[in-house]
Parts: structure tokens; C-alpha cells; sequence
């Protein structure tokens, strides 16, 4: 079975934005786990490495709303969702060669959009395959997957 025939199918799309999440959780947390020596390395305090890290947890959570909202009135489920992963895949890398820590934070910031663009999409994305798998194993797996990756 290809990877094309597998995606068509509820349990593979399921499967599919499972494996995603947990390769994108790595990447982040792989990032996250360092963020603070880093920035200290890079000349910022412990008040701004502390502020940076709250900042971006109060933006990345309260920009979902709005990227919810968005998401359900234009009806671009993947365009949102793949332009959060493209945001990911572009900011995260990038950490390992900021300059400085206004740089590193500002990176920081938008990796945390690039999570609130996509989180709403995904969920929407996912409860569609839902509908045919049943939501407790839909968001049960994709979940455990998610977790996967955080560790």
C-alpha cells in the first residue's frame, strides 16, 4: 500500500497527522530543551529568558483563537495547517544560528505562531476522520503519537 492510498483512508490520515505531530513535537522540544542556556549564552538575563519563554506560551495559545476563527471562515484546513509546519520548519532550525538573543526570541515567537496557525486546522482536520473512526481513537492516537514526540 502506498503512502497516496494510505492518506485517503480515515485511519491513515489519522496516522499520517499522528506521525507529523510526533516528528514536529521532536524538532520543538529538541529546540525547547536548550532555549535558555542558549539564550543566556547569547547575553540574556534570566528575567528575559523567563519573559521570552511566558510571552510566547501567552501568545502561541491565545493566537489559536484567532487562527480558529480564521481557519473555520475560510474553510483552508490544509493551507493553514501546512503553513503552521512551514513556519515550524523554517524558525526552529534557524535557532542554531541566531546571533543574539533579540533573535533567538523573536524566532522563539514565531515558532509559537507557527503552532497556533496550524494546532486549530489539524484538530478540524482530524475530526473529519473522526467522523468515520470515532473520535475517542482519532484524537486518542494522535494524541499519544503527539506525546511520543514530546519525550
Amino acid at each position: 500500500m502506498t503512502l497516496v492510498r494510505i492518506s485517503n483512508t480515515p485511519y491513515g490520515l489519522v496516522l499520517i497527522m499522528g506521525l507529523v505531530s510526533l516528528f514536529a513535537d521532536m524538532a520543538h522540544e529538541g529546540a525547547r530543551s536548550i532555549t535558555g542556556p542558549y539564550m543566556s549564552v547569547l547575553g540574556a538575563s534570566g528575567f528575559v529568558v523567563s519573559f521570552v519563554a511566558g510571552f510566547g506560551e501567552l501568545l502561541g495559545n491565545g493566537l489559536r483563537i484567532f487562527s480558529g476563527y480564521l481557519t473555520d471562515k475560510t474553510k483552508k484546513y490544509w493551507l493553514m495547517a501546512m503553513t503552521g509546519y512551514l513556519i515550524n520548519l523554517v524558525s526552529v532550525p534557524l535557532m542554531g544560528i541566531a546571533g543574539g538573543w533579540r533573535a533567538m526570541s523573536a524566532l522563539i515567537f514565531t515558532e509559537r505562531v507557527g503552532k497556533a496557525i496550524r494546532t486549530p486546522a489539524r484538530d478540524t482536520i482530524i475530526s473529519y476522520a473522526a467522523r468515520k473512526v470515532g473520535s475517542g481513537y482519532s484524537f486518542g492516537l494522535h494524541q499519544a503519537m503527539d506525546q511520543v514526540g514530546s519525550l
